[in-house]
């Protein structure tokens, strides 16, 4: 049964693909053969009752569910109970551990279904479609596998259950385990139990490893960790591209037309979860991230970034509307790549040099940053000093004004000031002298020009008349200190400017698409962190440990929040999110030895 579409849903995934289920158990959403591609299932973007698009496993009279993940893993457990008492589990997980000293994660969903107790009567119902809900696959059973192909491509789903009865979608008696394994279009070359079962066990393995090594704070450790994991599997790391979101076109809010696709590498974005992900020891994704930054900067003929690129750097994102699909609960469009990439984002050469800055500096790495990554990175901050004063679109991507964005050129100094430091680690003398010439010049503009008395805190903008969260960020970033009363007043003014409910609007103006309705739920961490950050621990504990109840049931954020109801909305699950609760977690929590 396909439940209306909500943001209900656990996230699999392997670091090539990923897919949400829903809490019966059904897949609504999965790209393929990558977490950018084609969504092979697609329910969750295509209206209240969509016929086709998922894949389900159904208990007749199924009256009752239950969902989690197994712990510190990336592996879904779901349990059916119907009106009789028969009862069965479903485990669902993409595989991923390492095998010939490599991590093999092929493009591959595995399910597990398990009767429990009583007679359990299913119906398996895998309705894939292809080019974004244009072409529904038709089942062509083999003798162990049902094969699903249209003119633009085709999937297997192998299983020890009747081929028959899954390429009908007929009912029957779940009389033993069986396995569904959905794959690319090849032969399976082991029994299927056994692939199953073991990679099962070799990716519970793997993810408990990974788990093990974290820095988790003494408080809130299992949000933390589930966070962390849910950041891994938005990294695609062939690439080490980071995408923003598994999802596109989840709207804001509910009735609005703003949506977007987040299933790009948003330079931005994915600073914020490499810091993140830093911030509990997981620094190998920094690393394959600076390499994919590294091939998005030799394909500029200039030192000059877009805000966001494709997984593969070099492939368009051109976006339009796929007609095929009706929207999340009908809020149309669904849209298909992002215009954002044309647009002018200063924040980007910050970003990218924050993102390399550990690099210099922490002695774990195997491979530590050099002179040479730094000649790389200065032409970055020779392109933020040019247009540190300069308009652009801004970190809320405005699609229909430009101005000069208070959080886009600190990010600009950030670019010069971080330059300075590397270069004093590295013993580079007169860059170091420069840089930080360049960053002490630049920083006394910006603070003098986003200075408004009349608001009584760090405007939007530079000389302007805005009240923004983003400003939040400027104690983080090292602009200005906490202490400063200028922050301390800024604080005070966003947060009546800019909460409702307890939660936190980006900006409370109309935008390119009128007023905005839905809190942004980073911003929210930020106000937490800001709050933390100038004396105020137990207001900004309140406020965390709220916003923290707001996570779907198995401990997931999306990127908004109504409000008023409380209830997700946005791309999901949402990295900034996710990113964001790490981080004030981390700044908050008791430390270990108040434990003894």
């Amino acid at each position: 049964m396909i439940e209306r579409p909500s943001l209900h849903l656990a996230a699999v995934g392997n670091g090539a693909i990923a897919a949400l289920i829903d809490r019966n158990a059904s897949i609504v959403w999965s790209c393929w053969p990558r977490i950018d591609g084609d969504p092979i299932f697609c329910a969750l973007t295509d209206g209240d009752a969509p016929d086709s698009g998922f894949f389900s496993i159904e208990l007749d009279e199924a009256t009752e569910t239950e969902q989690r993940y197994l712990r510190n893993t990336a592996i879904v457990r779901t349990v059916l109970r119907a009106r009789s008492g028969a009862s069965l589990q479903i485990t669902d997980f993409a595989p991923r551990f390492r095998r010939y000293h490599r991590v093999f994660r092929p493009p591959m969903i595995v399910r597990r279904i398990e009767p429990l107790e009583g007679l359990c009567r299913i119906r398996v119902r895998c309705r894939p479609r292809m080019n974004y809900g244009e072409s529904v696959a038709e089942p062509v059973p083999g003798s162990n596998h049902v094969r699903y192909a249209t003119a633009f491509g085709a999937v297997r789903l192998t299983s020890d259950a009747p081929a028959t009865y899954i390429a009908h979608e007929a009912g029957f008696i779940l009389s033993r385990p069986i396995t569904l394994i959905l794959h690319a279009d090849e032969a399976l070359a082991d029994s299927i139990p056994h692939v199953g079962r073991e990679f099962q066990d070799y990716t519970e393995d793997y993810w408990l490893n990974w788990v093990r090594t974290l820095n988790v704070p003494f408080e809130w450790q299992e949000q933390v960790i589930r966070a962390a994991i849910t950041l891994q599997l938005c990294a695609y790391e062939d690439t080490g591209g980071i995408v923003a979101a598994l999802t596109t076109s989840i709207p804001e809010s509910f009735g609005t037309s703003r949506n977007w696709d987040y299933r790009y590498c948003w330079i931005r974005d994915s600073f914020h979860t490499v810091q993140a992900l830093n911030r509990v020891g997981a620094t190998t994704t920094m690393e394959r991230f600076i390499d994919y930054v590294t091939n998005v900067i030799s394909l500029e003929r200039k030192p000059a970034l877009k805000p966001v690129y494709s997984i593969t750097p070099e492939q368009v994102i051109d976006e339009f509307e796929a007609s095929a699909f009706r929207g999340f609960r009908g809020h149309n469009p669904v849209r298909v790549g992002n215009a954002a990439h044309a647009q002018t984002q200063h924040d980007v050469y910050g970003s990218v040099i924050l993102a390399a800055s550990q690099m210099f500096f922490d002695e774990r790495l195997p491979k530590k940053g050099d002179e040479a990554l730094f000649r790389r990175l200065e032409p970055l901050g020779t392109s933020a000093l040019g247009c540190a004063l300069t308009p652009d679109a801004g970190i809320w991507e405005y699609r229909g004004r430009q101005r000069i964005h208070t959080h886009s050129a600190a990010m600009c100094w950030v670019a010069c000031d971080r330059l300075a430091r590397i270069a004093i680690k590295l013993g580079l003398h007169e860059s170091a002298a420069d840089w930080r010439e360049a960053a002490k010049d630049l920083r006394e503009i910006i603070l003098s020009r986003a200075w408004n008395d009349k608001l009584g805190c760090f405007a939007g903008s530079l000389d302007g008349q805005d009240v923004d969260a983003s400003v939040l960020l400027l104690h983080e970033l090292g602009i200005v200190s906490a202490a400063d009363p200028r922050f301390i007043s800024t604080v005070d003014a966003v947060g009546h400017a800019l909460l409702r409910e307890g939660y936190l609007m980006r900006y409370a103006s109309a935008d390119d698409y009128g007023l905005p309705s839905a809190a942004f739920t980073v911003c929210t961490f930020w106000y937490v962190d800001a709050l933390a950050a100038v004396g105020r621990a137990d207001q900004a504990r309140s406020l965390f440990e709220d916003l923290l109840a707001k996570v779907n049931h198995v401990g997931l954020l999306s990127e908004d929040l109504d409000p008023v109801t409380g209830e997700l909305w946005g791309n999901f699950p949402q990295t900034y999110s996710m990113a964001g609760l790490i981080i004030s977690a981390m700044r908050l929590s008791k430390g270990w030895e108040e434990a003894r």
